[in-house]
């Protein structure tokens, strides 16, 4: 039998997250271990009157791609890639992975060849997004590799990741719409506001979102949502943070990081593990050593680190900071191939104030939220 949670999961990316129309092409990117979903993501999409297509991707296929493949194929993009990026109304992206070690071993200076070549669609789908033309969202089946990232049983990863996306709720639609409300009077109180400064346990950092708008993620940008966001104005970022969780990025794991921010451009950059990672991905571009994003984690049912950023970017009682690209919706102006959350916990003793009003203190938010 299919489980009746996945089949909520169905239902709520497509009628909800990415609000599908008849005929709306919809392109479903995952790998194969994802087909239970799939199927029931196609068979809803269907009965929508919807033209669903899947683009599955092989298993260890990058890995083998980054090591052996030569300068001219790395910076190859398909026709099926630019297809999707320029004329889809809809994308759906299932993370699926086997293996979320598979590219370890593989140079930093090999993956970000390919990130450079994988600009232009990247670009596209950013653009075609922000004016509205196309829908996309991102989402996770679960699988094996990422319970054991988590320490978990794959049933106990089950359990947690459908109990973050509220789909053990009989009616999780409206459960997200009760999340979306909230985190929109909040979004609406931070409009206009102008400086941020945040002093708790190794951070003390002030930055300004003067002319910079809070976008609300309430499970249509990711599935799970969870978080509202924005971009700090790029020059302005000053003082420094030590962030409280392990990050895993491009299939290395990093920990400990440290950053000092001078005129908004990361100044030094310190990690306990992955030292070397941290450094070329900060010497990725000019960008990559800017902060494109700012956000607050509010989904109630994360609370715990997982070392996958789809969930612990939306940890309750914590902030985030993206290293790299902005979102041009917030005003963000920062472009980059690098898009880095990390994330720090505010439960510890820490204060954001805002236009020195405070604002969330201990992870709490102000009375009355």
């Amino acid at each position: 039998m299919v489980d009746l949670r996945l089949q909520r999961m169905a239902q709520v990316l497509l009628h909800y997250s990415l609000d599908i129309k008849p005929r709306d092409r919809l392109g479903i990117r995952a790998e194969p271990i994802a087909m239970p979903l799939i199927r029931e993501i196609v068979r809803e999409a269907l009965r929508a009157g919807a033209f669903p297509e899947i683009f599955l991707e092989v298993p260890d296929f990058k890995r083998l791609l980054l090591q052996e493949g030569s300068d001219a194929q790395l910076a190859y993009i398909s026709d099926a890639s630019r297809l999707i990026a320029e004329e889809y109304e809809t994308v759906l992206d299932v993370f699926s992975q086997e293996n979320t070690r598979s590219l370890s071993n593989v140079d930093p200076a090999r993956t970000a060849l390919h990130s450079h070549a994988q600009k232009e669609v990247i670009q596209k789908i950013r653009a075609r997004f922000n004016d509205g033309l196309l829908r996309r969202s991102i989402t996770l089946y679960p699988t094996n590799a990422y319970a054991q990232d988590t320490n978990m049983s794959l049933s106990e990863f089950e359990d947690f990741f459908y109990h973050a996306c509220f789909l053990d709720d009989e009616h999780p639609i409206e459960r997200w719409q009760e999340l979306s409300r909230q985190q929109e009077r909040l979004v609406a109180w931070l409009k206009g506001k102008r400086t941020v400064r945040i002093v708790g346990k190794q951070i003390d950092l002030t930055f300004s979102i003067d002319g910079r708008s809070f976008l609300n993620d309430d499970a249509r940008y990711n599935f799970p949502g969870g978080e509202f966001f924005t971009g700090p104005v790029e020059a302005s970022v000053e003082g420094s943070i030590q962030f409280t969780f392990p990050s895993f990025h491009g299939g290395h794991s990093v920990n400990d990081v440290r950053l000092r921010f001078e005129h908004g451009v990361v100044i030094e950059a310190q990690a306990k593990e992955g030292q070397d990672y941290l450094e070329k991905m900060l010497s990725l571009d000019s960008g990559a050593r800017i902060l494109g994003e700012f956000a607050f984690g509010n989904n109630p049912h994360i609370d715990r680190c997982t070392r996958n950023i789809l969930f612990d970017e939306k940890m309750h009682k914590t902030i985030h900071f993206a290293l790299g690209a902005g979102f041009p919706a917030t005003g963000s102006k920062n472009t980059s191939l690098l898009h880095w959350d990390m994330i720090y916990d505010l439960r510890a003793g820490c204060e954001v104030r805002v236009d020195d009003e405070l604002f969330c203190k201990d992870g709490h938010f102000l009375p009355g939220w």
